[in-house]
């Protein structure tokens, strides 16, 4: 599953940025999240133990769990959980603010910050969770992310990207690594 290998060179300096949300699309992913945000907890651990099962290096960021290797350990760690609450609460906050760019802008901005200069997290792992996200939720919600919630849901995260990337670059964080593996 790691094929991320190499793909990150130098991208952020050609990232376009994606075209605005519609209404309508706002609309589809604030009602599909709706759903998702019910289980907030346990989506959010589904989500993550399943980008640390198919993407094991993001797990070096995190030490209380990084050499956790089964699932099922995964999703029983307190701290795993707690960030997995902290993803969701922050990604809530962004679907209800869809439509207010100042508050997207300054919820990515601090998000953006911690994870570059506090954690040091390398920003692809920000496009390879917005895929885990995609997966999961289409899944665990295939009622309810139909292929046009899905693409949505697809352009929503990647405006997260541009953003967070937008954000490191401002920072002078060096080049993507070629690195995930």
């Amino acid at each position: 599953m790691e094929r991320m290998q190499g793909e990150g060179e130098g991208e952020v300096d050609h990232l376009e940025r994606p075209s605005p949300l519609t209404d309508k699309e706002r609309v589809m992913i604030q009602d599909s999240w709706a759903k998702v945000y019910e289980n907030c907890d346990d989506n959010g651990v589904a989500i993550l133990v399943r980008l640390f099962v198919n993407f094991p290096s993001s797990k070096q960021y995190f030490n209380d769990f990084k050499h956790i290797e089964e699932p099922e350990e995964l999703e029983k760690s307190a701290q795993l959980r707690k960030h997995a609450h902290r993803v969701m609460n922050a990604l809530n906050t962004l679907v209800e603010s869809l439509d207010n760019p100042e508050k997207v802008a300054s919820v990515l901005k601090v998000v953006g910050r911690a994870h570059a200069l506090r954690h040091k997290v390398d920003p692809v792992y920000f496009k390879i969770l917005s895929g885990v996200i995609l997966e999961v939720l289409g899944e665990a919600f295939s009622d309810i992310v139909t292929p046009e919630v899905a693409a949505a849901w697809t352009k929503l995260l990647a405006t997260v990207y541009y953003s967070i990337t937008a954000i490191y670059k401002e920072l002078g964080w060096p080049k993507l690594s070629t690195s995930t593996g």
